[in-house]
């Protein structure tokens, strides 16, 4: 508990020093503790202080407990870009192998959007390492720009040595290619119609029956999951040199295919994604990392459901920001206690026991 105290310590407290009554680290304790036993609002936050201050006090030397309206000006007061990498620290401190999948995506705070303004909503970006929840970064993305330049900014700073960098199709841009190799990384990325004549010369290729030796075809066994079956295939070729535009694409090694078939009792669907990728890799590995990137994806889920960010109502950014990474922690704390033998632990289930059971927050905080 030292270790975190001492990270939030390092937060730059600009409140005037004398009219500070409560500790911004024992505040930014307060707000971990609570997030991390499932509440979603200040006043439970503060509820949850009053009834467990001995043993906040005990364990985490939280002298005093804010009020709502204390803790409220204090967030929106505290700068994002401050908090954010102090709780990276405390992630990567809390984790020695991070994984190798770097998921890449954006997620808007449905409750910032203003009236008339569809695209006014709160939106950050998030660099999320799948195997272990680490979030090596995040940013925010400004309503008059979008994810591809704020990405880029990100590959400045983020390490990804060693990482494969999975992102959407948006993403799909020859300098976003370029940063990731030049920092040591790979990628996999998806391909639309934002790269319309890529898409078209790997449809093309890959289809063409004169190309069928070159294509090497992995098929997933069949899933089921209550009334729906979908099976899911494979198909990669690494000889890319006949791309028109291959000189463009800094590292580019493979192109591949994902085609998935869900059946229900009513209907079948089919669909096929298009990806690049920097990896010469078997098909079943690209088919492990493509749906590994999903996970970013439900760890959004798990902000919006089980942590109700969509209806967070502190308007301020800074806020905001330093709602979602607390948010974000809360899911790395959980996710790294094991599943019990049954295997029906949820990351909501943990929470509420986290709130009923004071050795078992310990226990998530010192697994």
């Amino acid at each position: 508990m030292k270790e975190i105290r001492e990270k939030f310590e390092e937060i730059t407290d600009e409140r005037q020093t004398g009219y500070i009554k409560h500790k911004l680290s024992d505040i930014l304790i307060l707000v971990m503790c609570g997030i991390l036993c499932g509440l979603r609002t200040l006043e439970e936050i503060v509820s949850y202080g009053k009834n467990k201050g001995e043993f906040l006090r005990a364990n985490f030397g939280v002298e005093t407990i804010a009020s709502k309206s204390t803790l409220s000006r204090t967030l929106n007061m505290i700068k994002g870009e401050e908090t954010v990498p102090k709780v990276v620290e405390i992630m990567k401190a809390n984790k020695s192998d991070i994984g190798e999948i770097l998921a890449v995506d954006g997620k808007s705070i449905r409750s910032t959007i203003e009236d008339g303004k569809p695209h006014s909503a709160l939106q950050i970006l998030t660099a999320y390492m799948t195997e272990s929840s680490v979030v090596l970064g995040q940013e925010v993305v400004d309503e008059k720009t979008n994810e591809i330049p704020v990405f880029q900014e990100m590959l400045g700073y983020i390490d990804v040595t060693g990482k494969t960098v999975t992102a959407d199709s948006m993403h799909c841009q020859t300098e976003t290619c370029r940063k990731i190799i030049t920092g040591k990384g790979n990628y996999v990325l998806g391909l639309k119609d934002n790269q319309k004549t890529l898409l078209e010369e790997a449809k093309l290729f890959m289809n063409d029956p004169i190309n069928a030796g070159e294509i090497e075809t992995y098929e997933a066994s069949a899933e089921k999951n209550g009334g729906r079956i979908e099976k899911r295939k494979c198909r990669k070729i690494s000889d890319v040199s006949w791309l028109s535009m291959y000189g463009e694409w800094v590292g580019i090694r493979s192109i591949f295919s994902v085609e998935r078939t869900i059946v229900t009792k009513d209907k079948s669907t089919d669909e096929t994604s298009y990806y690049i990728t920097s990896l010469d890799v078997t098909p079943d590995r690209l088919m492990k990392i493509v749906r590994e990137h999903w996970k970013i994806e439900a760890m959004h889920w798990l902000l919006d459901v089980v942590l109700g960010e969509d209806d967070c109502r502190i308007l301020s950014d800074n806020g905001l920001k330093n709602m979602n990474i607390f948010k974000k922690l809360s899911v790395f704390f959980h996710k790294k206690i094991p599943l019990v033998a049954d295997g029906k632990r949820t990351i909501k289930s943990s929470m509420f026991n986290a709130l009923l059971n004071d050795d078992y927050l310990l226990q998530i905080l010192n697994p």
